[in-house]
């Protein structure tokens, strides 16, 4: 199991984080309305029993994923959220963007590629007059696609916060059926993402501790994939042992 606790510890943190806390009914889009509990003040509650569901739902999800090699990228560009994106696709060793969504990343992947692989190597194919730009793109590269330095590979799954904002990401997703899982706030669609978690995706603490979730379960999987690695590795040595063991023996009787 990837979440251990209970289920009414889980609602209660879930409560104090304010990840039922939805928009107001004017916003809401009606495709979310089997997630909603109630409103209250013209303010709609999400219903947490199903978020509680959705959330075990992708942690399993991406521990079966990072426990089969695959890797995440994690996209938020808002400014509140971009230092949690961040701190956290670090602690899981993913991918991650969060200061602005370059339109071609994935659909031009080739191209992407190509810059990200000047930028890791830090050469351009500049003129000694041309430094100081050189110096200036390098380091607006830095800003955009650090967090993408290492990605040798289209990401396997694309976590996306903030699906308005982000809906370039979202159609590069849908394009390339690469599967999205998306916090979705009342005003969201649902139909735009393969998998969802319906949550409070403005406030910070919410998106802190939905992703967190998400982290540990991807750290599982990555720790039983490296294990799992360890122990072939193994027994492929001994394999090779044995095989060359054998050859040698053989040599000795014929000889």
């Amino acid at each position: 199991m990837i979440l251990t606790i209970t289920v009414q510890q889980l609602v209660q943190k879930m409560v104090s984080t304010g990840v039922h806390l939805g928009h107001q009914r004017s916003q809401q889009n009606p495709k979310m309305l089997p997630y909603i509990y109630k409103e209250k003040d013209d303010l709609q509650f999400l219903d947490l029993r199903k978020t509680y569901w959705y959330l075990k739902r992708a942690a399993s999800l991406l521990f079966k994923a990072s426990s089969r090699g695959k890797r995440v990228l994690f996209v938020g560009t808002k400014k509140h959220v971009a230092p949690c994106i961040e701190k956290i696709a670090k602690e899981c060793n993913s991918w991650y963007i969060n200061k602005r969504w370059l339109g071609g990343l994935l659909t031009n992947w080739k191209t992407m590629r190509q810059t990200i692989f000047q930028l890791q190597r830090g050469t351009f194919s500049l003129s000694k007059k041309e430094k100081a730009q050189k110096d200036r793109q390098r380091k607006r590269l830095l800003k955009y696609l650090g967090g993408v330095q290492t990605m040798y590979q289209l990401p396997d799954i694309v976590i996306i916060i903030g699906q308005h904002k982000e809906m370039k990401a979202v159609r590069e997703c849908q394009k390339l059926k690469i599967p999205s899982l998306t916090i979705l706030d009342t005003n969201c669609d649902p139909s735009l993402t393969r998998f969802f978690i319906p949550a409070n995706d403005d406030s910070l603490a919410s998106i802190t501790y939905i992703l967190n979730t998400l982290s540990k379960a991807i750290q599982k999987g990555q720790y039983k994939y490296e294990k799992e690695k360890q122990i072939q590795e193994r027994n492929k040595r001994k394999s090779l042992h044995r095989y060359r063991f054998k050859k040698i023996k053989k040599r000795w009787r014929n000889s």
